[in-house]
């Protein structure tokens, strides 16, 4: 069995969307999720920094929703929360960062997954920055790809499998249990790859649409036909895990020294319209579900008043001035 001698990274809320008490001081309009009335809403007379549009993917609610995979954990597990010494993680910081420039060894931080048409997205972005951090961590000596396909079976501490689960717990069973290699579907990759098929997301394409459930495949400890090592010897573990702080400096600067890291925000009504620019919340109401992505890299600009744009998270592009996010997410392209 393989032990991993790094910190790993798990949940981040409050940082790309405004806070409960930005919302309070600000009137937030209510429009019904993707109709054209929140559309003209956001062009129009928002003043954001990004554009709303039609998205294919995107037609109904319930399309939104079942994307939606990640849950808040009733009963409040929360991982320990990290500790920072010294004045050095005030020093500066660089106005754009991209791991995969900082560590071109790590072939994981630039590969797109798929997780189908099952809603497992918190144990996609688990898994794919801790294969990044273990290729980090070891210099590129190690580069496993951790199974999402073993994450989202086997851990029952995690939640509902394919109906959603709980991010802290993924990096826990990581660090407990530990968790198989695994990529693509049938890419022959690892002991489990994922099980899975790639489908179109709600857009024309090659590839047969997704369905709109799927059952969680049940848990084998066993690795798949021809693979020559055991299931527990593949194995890979954390030997800790903890939370970084809600403060962007922090978050920064554990990308830089740390890697890719797993992060969820929750989603507004307004963010399934999203087609371009630094998004941020500026109308709907707050689905229940939220969404895990996968953050590596980040750029910083400013507006022409000198200020900065600090909560926005692009999923196709950037805006010129502004604060933004790099991330991850399955099936979908990375940006910066």
């Amino acid at each position: 069995m393989m032990s991993l001698l790094i910190s790993s990274l798990v949940l981040l809320t409050g940082v790309i969307l405004p806070s409960a008490a930005e919302n309070e001081r600000k009137s937030i309009p209510m429009f019904q999720p993707l109709s054209d009335e929140m559309i003209w809403y956001i062009n129009h007379k928002a003043n954001t920094t990004w554009k709303a549009g039609r998205n294919g993917r995107f037609t109904q609610p319930y399309e939104i929703k079942k994307m939606l995979g990640t849950i808040p954990d009733p009963n409040g597990f929360r991982l320990p929360l990290m500790c920072v010494l010294g004045s050095d993680s005030y020093d500066p910081l660089p106005k754009e960062f991209d791991a995969a420039t900082k560590w071109p060894h790590c072939p994981s931080i630039v590969e797109i997954r798929d997780q189908s048409s099952c809603g497992s997205c918190w144990a996609f972005g688990a898994v794919e920055a801790m294969s990044d951090r273990i290729c980090i961590a070891s210099q590129g000596k190690h580069t496993p790809l951790l199974s999402a396909e073993n994450m989202v079976d086997c851990c029952t501490s995690c939640g509902m499998g394919c109906n959603g689960g709980f991010p802290p717990k993924a990096w826990e069973y990581w660090k407990k249990q530990g968790v198989v290699t695994g990529d693509l579907f049938e890419s022959n990759v690892g002991c489990q790859p994922y099980s899975f098929p790639p489908c179109e997301h709600h857009v024309i394409g090659p590839r047969p649409p997704c369905n709109q459930d799927v059952t969680t495949p049940a848990c084998k400890h066993t690795c798949r036909p021809g693979y020559n090592i055991t299931y527990q010897k593949d194995k890979w573990y954390a030997r800790t895990v903890y939370k970084v702080p809600a403060d962007e400096h922090r978050i920064m600067r554990e990308l830089l020294t740390n890697g890719p890291m797993e992060v969820s925000f929750e989603v507004y009504g307004d963010f399934p319209s999203y087609k371009s620019g630094v998004y941020q919340h500026v109308s709907g109401a707050c689905w229940v579900d939220m969404r895990c992505v996968w953050l590596v890299g980040v750029r910083m600009t400013v507006f022409p008043t000198g200020e900065s744009q600090t909560r926005g998270i692009p999923t196709g592009g950037t805006a010129d001035t502004s604060k933004s996010y790099a991330v991850k997410t399955s099936a979908e392209s990375r940006v910066m």
